[in-house]
């Protein structure tokens, strides 16, 4: 936590801390020393040191237009310091001039009024916080009976004489003259005796006595800082900032929402409470997650030895031929262990980090949680909340899991022959020498079959290995003779593969795998899709007010408006036609054919969308539709009995549409690419029937 509580500015902890504008804070004498002069004549329009409601606390996208990086405005006073931790510092500004000062943090800047640094509010429940932290680092270090060492003696280390508060270093005088001197860069760190650096801290940040600091509930109410006098007890919710009576009479937050203190206090303490319980969850799993990372480092490094250790043992034992790919066969090993190592070293490293900057901010928010006072707590508790819901979001899913395995999945095969010696690789999985491997499956022809665009595969094992049979991998090419893939991985000795493409022909092999490792594929079977595509509406994707009957052949309305029903089969390649029959037609209405992704709105026409290509027609005339955009009106409708067609060629990527088998229109769209549907959009008007299997048509025009 005590990163939370050093300024950004000197490195040290907080001593009389002021809140600026964006939520950051910064020591009252480190104000002085970073606030410049602007130019003559020139004032920035950011809102003023007193806080504005004006001021856009939420907009990350707008850049300062008087930050040092933008403006230029540091260049105005000559003399440039760095503080310890390199945060620019500059001289003080002289009062009378415009004077602005910019966030170490953010880099906003903003512009002071005639009351200067006075008009930015001191964050007493911070300099609080600091004050109980100093009071317990001092107990601690008094309770402990052994002095505190040098920390950069090689041999039997002295005592400690000083210790750099920026560099948390404790130094003997020998060391602190060899190691820190006085002098250059170090000049301005600060060095204090270490004994009395809790306690002296405590002491001025606290103002009393022999370093005992008030409780926390003896500090004098916050006062309003336009009105001294008056206390605050309200809240305005616009300006996010506490308010007192006298400003709400004065009319500067007329028409603002203005809540009690005592509720908004409570509501944005509750906030952070629940926030802070998402985050100590994902902070526990980040811990064990490290501990599993570092176990894991030791696991890839036993495995990475014995397998290099396996792998010269095999590479010794051939003949001359092996000498050149041995090499190249430990580079691989190497390789992947570096790259693991890496990955995971990686890991560990971000997810540390994160985890610090979790636990630190945790444990500042539990001390402001502990605060009784509303005021002060409220000043600073959207941005908290704000950080610790941003600090929950970090741990997004996947965050928590490693993403090597300790495991090396690579095999060297000895059994090759020679010649192939000089092409040696390593295969996947871990197999060992000997036939204890599963045989190759044996397809069963006699039930192997298709239907439509599903294929249905049976196989079994002519004689079962010593090691029983963990399970299968049945593999297909895409129908046209290209690569394989695994389409099924389990224990079952049939499977059926379904959304093949129609009028296809695919090879299919299946192999069995135990725990010694993968057999061999099988003998290869030639499987041979549907010519002509054979489907029905899909009730699983159609609306809700959708009707089917005559087993999902028929289809229906219940409402008024347009609703869409898909098909079963989905097309990616080939030339296909169906015809969809009107069975009832009353009142004239407009159903749309076509096609559409499976994604496509249901509530409304079909193509009005992108994801839908159709032609709706009434009982004069008809449009093509795509995207909402209208294009090609043809006259000529259809009545009660009447037949739609629709031809898609995803050869020549088009799609054509007939009326009682005869063209209707041009072609109707073109350049179709990907995975198509049947689809129909229709009221309670309308009763279609879905007609498939049916030849192309002949008579096509261009």
């Amino acid at each position: 936590m005590e990163e939370e509580l050093k300024c950004p500015v000197c490195g040290s902890l907080f001593k009389d801390p002021i809140l600026l504008p964006c939520s950051h804070n910064v020591c009252l004498a480190c104000a002085r020393n970073i606030t410049v002069q602007t130019p003559d004549g020139e004032t920035p329009v950011q809102n003023r040191a007193s806080g504005s409601s004006d001021y856009d606390y939420l907009d990350m996208d707008k850049m300062s237009l008087y930050s040092e990086t933008d403006s230029g405005y540091g260049s105005y006073t000559p003399c440039q310091l760095k503080s310890p931790n390199g945060v620019r510092v500059f001289p003080p500004a002289n009062p009378h001039r415009h004077c602005s000062l910019t966030c170490p943090l953010c880099h906003r800047s903003v512009s002071l009024d005639e009351r200067g640094l006075r008009g930015f509010p001191r964050n007493r429940l911070l300099e609080a916080i600091v004050a109980r932290y100093q009071q317990n680092r001092a107990a601690s270090s008094s309770s402990s009976s052994t002095a505190v060492k040098c920390q950069l003696c090689d041999r039997n280390p002295v005592d400690a004489a000083v210790m750099c508060e920026q560099c948390d270093v404790f130094y003997c005088n020998a060391c602190q003259q060899r190691c820190h001197p006085s002098r250059g860069p170090l000049a301005k760190h600060r060095l204090v005796p270490p004994r009395t650096q809790a306690t002296g801290g405590g002491a001025a940040s606290g103002g009393g006595s022999g370093g005992q600091q008030p409780p926390a509930t003896a500090r004098k109410p916050a006062t309003c800082v336009d009105h001294e006098a008056e206390n605050f007890n309200m809240y305005c919710y616009s300006c996010k900032t506490p308010v007192c009576m006298k400003c709400l009479e004065e009319g500067k937050h007329a028409k603002h929402d203005i809540k009690p203190l005592a509720v908004m206090w409570k509501q944005h303490k509750c906030q952070i409470s629940q926030a802070l319980n998402g985050v100590s969850d994902k902070a526990k799993d980040a811990k064990e997650f490290l501990v599993q990372l570092k176990n894991m480092l030791q696991q890839i490094q036993e495995n990475g030895v014995e397998f290099e250790a396996c792998l010269v043992a095999q590479c010794d034992s051939l003949i001359e031929a092996l000498t050149r790919q041995k090499a190249k066969l430990l580079t691989k090993v190497t390789k992947e262990k570096e790259y693991k190592l890496k990955v995971v070293r990686d890991q560990i490293t971000h997810c540390t980090m994160k985890l610090r900057q979790t636990t630190g901010m945790m444990e500042y928010c539990l001390e402001v949680l502990k605060e009784n006072d509303p005021s002060g707590f409220l000043q600073i508790s959207d941005a908290l909340i704000k950080r610790v819901t941003s600090s929950q979001d970090q741990w997004v899913k996947g965050a928590l899991e490693p993403k090597v395995g300790p495991e090396f999945d690579l095999t060297l095969n000895t059994d090759s022959l020679l010649q192939t010696i000089l092409q040696l690789d390593f295969c996947q999985g871990k197999v060992e020498s000997g036939p204890q491997v599963p045989a190759a499956p044996l397809l069963q022809l006699e039930k192997c079959c298709t239907r439509n665009n599903s294929a249905t595969l049976a196989w079994r094992v002519a004689a079962p290995p010593s090691n029983p049979i963990e399970g299968y991998i049945l593999e297909l090419d895409d129908g046209n003779g290209g690569q394989y893939r695994e389409v099924y991985v389990g224990k079952e000795t049939v499977c059926t593969v379904d959304g093949l493409h129609f009028n296809s022909s695919y090879n299919a092999r299946v192999k069995a795998y135990n725990t010694i490792g993968v057999g061999p594929y099988s003998k290869t079977v030639v499987l041979k899709t549907s010519d002509v595509a054979w489907f029905t509406f899909d009730p699983s994707t159609a609306h809700r007010d959708i009707v089917l009957s005559n087993e999902n052949q028929t289809v229906s309305c219940n409402s008024y408006d347009d609703r869409v029903v898909l098909g079963t089969a989905a097309f990616s390649k080939g030339t296909h036609y169906w015809e969809v029959r009107i069975d009832r037609y009353d009142n004239h209405p407009d159903p749309a054919f076509g096609v559409a992704r499976i994604n496509t709105m249901k509530d409304m026409m079909l193509g009005k969308d992108d994801k839908a290509w159709a032609m709706y027609v009434d009982n004069n005339r008809s449009w093509f539709m795509h995207n909402n955009s209208h294009t090609n009106r043809a006259e000529g409708g259809i009545t009660k009995g009447a037949t739609v067609g629709i031809l898609l060629d995803l050869t020549k990527h088009t799609l054509t549409f007939f009326i009682n088998k005869e063209q209707h229109g041009p072609t109707a769209f073109e350049s179709l690419d990907g995975v198509f549907v049947p689809a129909v959009s229709l009221n309670r008007n309308v009763q279609v029937t879905l007609l498939t299997g049916l030849e192309v048509p002949k008579n096509i025009k261009q």
